[in-house]
């Protein structure tokens, strides 16, 4: 699993992701620095126009740093070893490695590269991660201007870092070194370097109090979250919030049918669509669906009234769902629920995600104003599908009983030969018996 991290800079945010599994010292030395703040405020020291930038020197010479291991358990373990895996290349964009001065010798700085194909640099780094989005960012640090020795002439820094998900525990002491606050710059690190707006706040402390501050890192983490699930393409946008006119269903019999629930739930208001979700290869159930009321009132009553209420042998659980998958962003800036995101995506104008599902229905968009637009089911492309559906299972029904009915075939030869031997051992029995009568009697 792939953990991200965001790097707030002065041109913009990147972000991060960390191969923790394929190098777990590497990802957890870094990880461990992002959450005592190391990174913040540290310049990108070194940039090598289409080719790499360099940072996490806090002494922004590109001399100084040191790994976490060395903060927590001394000189001796200043550095750690290499984590070099042969499937890593340095063949895109945006590939994120340790920046050591010697074979197992990687401390706190890392850099990045910005042009594709540097395989020169194969086999001597360790490469951690990969920049997933923020690209825009990544090509404007490149294209600053810089002295001779690749220093930049402007303030470029990492203000700010955020970490998504830590799979790692803390080790022993790292509480310690977690700041309070972020920490701000002082006087005398940059220099001329700062610009304006930063020159004014230059050593000056926060002086809020500290719960306003975490409350605004929070939100800041919240909204870190949400971005990327924008950019993963699960969120149309980081306002969307789950529609209040559909309910969640679930514990469902797999016998039940999307049009059993849709005549139960009907009592309650119209329904605009009812969706038993099922298994893209097997047409199976997974025992869980989606209903959508016209209004809001419906719904509500529906998930009051039929909690823990008893279809087919089962007790159901009803709830307000959470879900925004079928949530899309229209041209017009309003957001739409559509039980097909790509019908709607080839309609305006949008990238396709996916060819959907096997099981995903087909609609069409009539515009009724500029601002509404209703769905209306392909009623034959409906019955089409739930007739397959309908023919798969029966023959799998037919299947199943033409096995069972060759193994009762099979046990019932079976039976007939031991039977048939049975008789013939007693036969033979019967003739030794009267064979030896005979004798008896002679």
């Amino acid at each position: 699993k792939e953990m991200s991290v965001i790097i707030e800079t002065s041109k913009g945010e990147l972000v991060i992701d960390l191969f923790t599994q394929q190098c777990p010292i590497a990802t957890k030395n870094f990880l461990k620095l992002c959450k005592i703040k190391y990174y913040n405020n540290c310049l990108f020291h070194n940039i090598q126009k289409d080719y790499l930038i360099q940072t996490g020197d806090p002494t922004n010479t590109g001399k100084g740093g040191e790994s976490i291991y060395g903060m927590l358990f001394g000189q001796d373990a200043k550095y750690f070893e290499d984590e070099i895996r042969p499937i890593f290349k340095h063949d895109t964009k945006g590939v994120v490695c340790t920046a050591s001065n010697g074979p197992n010798r990687n401390g706190s700085q890392f850099f990045i590269t910005t042009v594709d194909g540097l395989h020169q640099l194969d086999g001597k780094h360790t490469i951690f991660g990969q920049v997933a989005e923020g690209f825009d960012t990544l090509q404007a640090i490149n294209d600053c201007y810089c002295d001779e020795d690749g220093r930049p002439l402007q303030v470029i820094r990492m203000k700010h870092t955020i970490i998504l998900e830590d799979p790692f525990p803390d080790p022993p002491g790292l509480d310690a070194l977690i700041p309070d606050r972020s920490p701000v710059p002082q006087p005398g690190q940059y220099g001329a370097l700062l610009d304006e707006e930063e020159m004014e706040n230059l050593g000056k402390a926060d002086e809020r109090p500290i719960e306003e501050i975490r409350a605004e890192e929070q939100q800041k983490e919240i909204k870190a979250k949400e971005s990327v699930l924008v950019i993963a393409g699960d969120m149309p946008t980081e306002d969307t919030k789950p529609p209040d006119n559909v309910i969640f269903v679930c514990k469902l019999n797999p016998v039940t049918t999307s049009e059993d629930l849709e005549m139960i739930f009907s009592r309650f208001g119209e329904i605009r669509s009812c969706e038993v979700i099922r298994d893209w290869k097997t047409g199976d159930s997974l025992q869980y669906a989606f209903i959508e009321y016209s209004d809001a009132n419906a719904a509500n009553t529906a998930v009051f009234k039929m909690e823990n209420v008893l279809i087919d042998d089962r007790r159901i659980h009803v709830d307000w769902s959470q879900s925004v998958s079928k949530l899309v962003m229209g041209k017009d800036g309003r957001t739409t629920r559509v039980m097909n995101r790509d019908y709607w995506n080839a309609n305006q104008g949008l990238p396709s995600r996916s060819q959907g599902s096997q099981n995903s229905m087909k609609f069409e968009l009539k515009n009724k104003g500029p601002d509404s637009h209703d769905m209306v089911f392909d009623d034959d492309d409906v019955s089409v599908k739930r007739q397959k559906s309908q023919d798969d299972r029966r023959s799998s029904r037919g299947d199943r009983r033409n096995r069972d009915e060759k193994s009762h075939r099979s046990d019932d030869r079976h039976r007939d030969d031991r039977h048939r031997d049975e008789r013939h051992r007693d036969d033979r029995h019967r003739d030794d018996r009267r064979d030896d009568r005979h004798r008896s009697r002679r």
